[in-house]
């Protein structure tokens, strides 16, 4: 089992590569606490764990999660434990979809994994789709890229940089990165 950690800006297309490597097999999404509201279409335990600050702080205090962080200076994300623990289990392969702060955390941990950054072909394309999804604000859309300048800047922190500017070639790129790591071990 290779535990893989997805970086990249909002709306540089995340969530369409991971559909895209789940269609493959062999592949297991780690379900994320978080304590923003859910969106439209968003189910609790399949695409989050939706909990209140108050839980998630305890999940803090009592050390069940590998990484968490405070996103976007309002919302709690983190990747409970339990996920690496049944990932091993199903003998799968993990993607953590998570921002800088996360990933960060569990490369100071020391835990092994392939870091991949996630990059939009251009800045114009980033807000091009984070526009296009049309479930922020405006104030968020502005938060979210100011958040991503600062995402970008600290993408020579990942050993693997892949600019996501074609789905099918960006995650046929990211199989191949995790079989190099399998036949490694």
């Amino acid at each position: 089992m290779s535990l893989i950690v997805l970086v990249g800006p909002a709306g540089v297309g995340k969530g369409s590569v991971v559909k895209e490597l789940l269609g493959h097999g062999g592949y297991r999404l780690s379900v994320s606490a978080t304590t923003r509201e859910p969106r439209a279409g968003e189910v609790d335990g399949e695409h989050y764990h939706f909990v209140s600050s108050r839980v998630f702080e305890r999940m803090i205090e009592n050390a069940e999660l590998i990484e968490w962080a405070k996103v976007h200076g309002n919302h709690y994300y983190g990747t409970p434990k339990a996920e690496l623990e049944r990932a091993a289990a199903e003998r799968v392969h993990l993607i953590l979809e998570i921002d800088l702060q996360g990933a960060r955390q569990i490369a100071g941990a020391g835990i092994e994994h392939i870091g991949i950054f996630l990059e939009p072909p251009s800045w114009e394309e980033l807000e091009r789709r984070l526009r296009s999804r049309g479930t922020e604000t405006e104030s968020e859309i502005q938060t979210r890229l100011a958040t991503a300048r600062e995402e970008l800047a600290a993408a020579d922190e990942f050993e693997n940089r892949l600019v996501n500017d074609d789905l099918g070639t960006t995650a046929q790129r990211i199989r191949e990165l995790v079989t190099k790591r399998e036949e490694k071990k």
